[in-house]
């Protein structure tokens, strides 16, 4: 889920992540890819980030958390906005 803030820059995305294995994950990293949107709509840019995976997350456990996802606030001019569409995780 996403939600604007007050910087056109940034966002909150909330994201759940099940443990569907049968041991607990120790470790890992969710990586969020945000796109530089502009006024008509255009996708301009997609930029990486890369944070700790909220663990540990026992087997059959859920646990979600909300994220404030920026990206540098020269790379969204005045009239653009940006999109968290890509979220990948990896976990140990």
């Amino acid at each position: 889920m996403r939600k604007a803030t007050d910087k056109r820059w940034c966002e909150d995305v909330t994201l759940v992540v099940r443990n569907t294995g049968g041991s607990a994950v120790r470790s890992g990293t969710v990586t969020f890819g945000t796109h530089v949107i502009g006024a008509l709509g255009i996708d301009w840019a997609t930029l990486e980030s890369t944070v700790a995976l909220p663990a540990p997350i026992e087997a059959g456990a859920r646990k979600g958390r909300t994220w404030t996802v920026c990206v540098d606030a020269w790379r969204v001019p005045v009239g653009m906005h940006v999109e968290t569409r890509d979220v990948s995780v990896q976990w140990k």
